[in-house]
């Protein structure tokens, strides 16, 4: 009996063994760097519907301020880019699934994303709210909306800070269509959301009289994503948004693509130079 005992715990402990020297194998074999580089191309998943950091000009090209950088990753390891138009139902696991070699598509860290995917510091970008208003409006200041109809968006962690801190008056709507609907109505001053989307519909001639009149807050950081158990990979990428940082790269690309310069970006410049 004993002895039986004992050879079923050798078998266990050689299958458990067995299994770790595997996955060790399998962790090892993920290498990114070197994958990219021996067929020549990365793959990156980006956004193309989301204007101006990744979207589909008339030609059909996929264009903007993010795949700006992922040309400039590909630039930097010598190897031609394949872009594949992600959305955020399937950014992350394309990413997991190695469909992709890595993602550039406007996600918001999250701490449950960093569990799926390696999200690399320092983050690269972010959102942020501001008020969309008629230029002429007079509104410079936040505390200005006080006493003041404000569209807003449902669900938007903004809102609350809109209504209660600055005092403005919000009428929420279920979605920005609505918003802004409510807004080109004169049913409100401004429209409150995120930067990031207004710079996308400032060059369209229905806007032309309005802007983002006021200074943007509540940042909302953004990170790339790569395979989790690829740290080498990782490590790459976080030396790159280090050095985009220092160097003011994407506060250049702001301005090519006639975005509202970022205060998350000025603040990055002053950490990292």
């Amino acid at each position: 009996m004993q002895n039986e005992i004992f050879l079923r715990r050798k078998w266990l402990g050689f299958v458990a063994g067995l299994a770790l020297l595997t996955a060790g194998t399998v962790w090892a074999q993920v290498d990114t760097m070197a994958s990219v580089k021996q067929k020549g191309k990365i793959v990156v998943g980006v956004k193309a519907d989301y204007k101006p950091f990744g979207y589909t000009d008339p030609s059909g090209k996929i264009v903007g301020l993010e795949i700006d950088l992922a040309n400039d990753i590909a630039k930097r390891l010598g190897v031609q880019i394949e872009l594949v138009p992600v959305v955020a139902a399937n950014r992350m696991e394309f990413v997991k699934q190695g469909r992709i070699d890595m993602m550039i598509a406007t996600m918001a860290y999250r701490p449950d994303r960093a569990e799926v995917v390696a999200i690399p510091q320092p983050l690269y970008y972010a959102g942020a709210a501001n008020l969309f208003a008629k230029k002429n409006s007079g509104l410079k200041t936040w505390a200005d909306l006080k006493g003041k109809p404000v569209c807003g968006v449902q669900g938007a962690y903004y809102n609350r800070r809109t209504g209660e801190e600055f005092g403005a008056q919000m009428a929420v709507f279920k979605g920005v269509t609505e918003a802004m609907a409510a807004l080109e109505g004169g049913n409100c001053v401004g429209t409150v959301f995120d930067n990031t989307f207004f710079a996308g519909i400032m060059g369209d001639a229905k806007w032309a009289d309005y802007a983002m009149v006021l200074p943007s807050i509540d940042p909302e950081p953004w990170g790339m994503g790569v395979r989790k158990e690829d740290t080498k990979f990782a490590a790459f990428i976080s030396d790159v948004s280090k050095e985009w940082h220092k160097t003011g790269f994407i506060l250049d690309l702001e301005k090519k693509w006639g975005i509202q310069q970022s205060p998350f970006l000025v603040e990055q410049q002053a950490k990292f130079k």
